[in-house]
């Protein structure tokens, strides 16, 4: 998981309720991506869990800054959010396999059956939206150039959201899937093919060529679109993970006293706020 002191309390609540849910918590073990090493921040993981198992990584900004083209929204356009593009090369060579997670999400289920999916020979597996309209996720630029719209040929592209996923971290390695996305991110600065941060190179290098996993393992889009972050309700069907993607967040919603109806579901797993009604009682 990507750690900010900016989305802390998200990261608290979602390590909570991963914790909660799993059968054997003692078998999970956390990598925090982080783009500064703060002694705070270490101390406070370890006084609120005392018995977690986790590493803390510095992600250099520095190897991004130069490569981020500006998004539609301004929280998109931060270096951290890069940082799972490189954990093939952050993370040590025995970490071979990782669930990545955003920090906006509530695991409501045994993390274990996610990290039990069968990948089969492919690289990476999340849930797949092939009912969404894939070319809104890229320029007409993009789709007009011939050369660049090929790239797809010989795949089904569907979107798939990079805030949830199992990764062969080995395969991504070997594969050297890093350069892959860079060199996307590169032709982004000479002409824009694309309007959403980290997203879309992701999706060039993989769309129609991932495990696909239940929809339940991704609840997303509840943090509303990134203008307006306006509320919204929940998918039917089962649910593993929700996912607050989007402009609104719930900690931020609660605390202005204007939250959505979903928020309520995350506001359990909130420590910060569970402690400070401690106080004030």
């Amino acid at each position: 998981m990507p750690l900010d002191t900016n989305y802390i309390r998200g990261t608290m609540a979602a390590v909570l309720s991963i914790l909660q849910h799993s059968t054997c918590p003692e078998n999970v073990s956390f990598h925090f991506l982080l783009a500064h090493l703060e002694a705070e921040i270490f101390s406070l993981i370890r006084s609120t869990f005392p018995y977690l198992t986790f590493k803390m990584y510095r992600f250099d900004s520095n190897r991004v800054r130069g490569k981020i083209s500006k998004s539609i929204r301004q929280a998109l356009d931060q270096p951290l959010n890069y940082a799972r593009i490189y954990m093939s090369d952050i993370l040590p060579l025995d970490v071979e396999r990782v669930i990545y997670l955003d920090s906006d999400i509530i695991v409501v289920d045994d993390i274990a059956k996610l990290w039990g999916v069968d990948l089969g020979d492919k690289i990476l597996a999340a849930p797949e939206y092939c009912h969404a309209n894939f070319t809104n996720y890229f320029t007409d630029t993009f789709w007009s150039e011939v050369n660049l719209a090929s790239t797809f040929e010989g795949r089904r592209p569907c979107y798939f959201n990079t805030g949830v996923m199992v990764v062969d971290i080995g395969k991504w390695r070997k594969g050297e899937y890093s350069l892959k996305v860079e060199e996307w991110m590169a032709l982004q600065k000479q002409k824009r093919i694309y309007q959403l941060g980290s997203l879309p190179p992701i999706l060039l290098v993989f769309a129609g060529n991932i495990k696909a996993v239940d929809h339940g393992w991704n609840q997303h889009g509840l943090g509303g679109d990134n203008f307006e972050g306006n509320c919204r309700k929940l998918h039917p069907g089962p649910i593993s993970l929700l996912h607050w993607s989007g402009k609104g967040k719930p900690w931020l919603r609660l605390d202005s006293r204007k939250p959505c109806t979903v928020d309520y579901l995350w506001a359990p797993y909130d420590l910060y706020r569970s402690s400070r009604v401690a106080l004030e009682e």
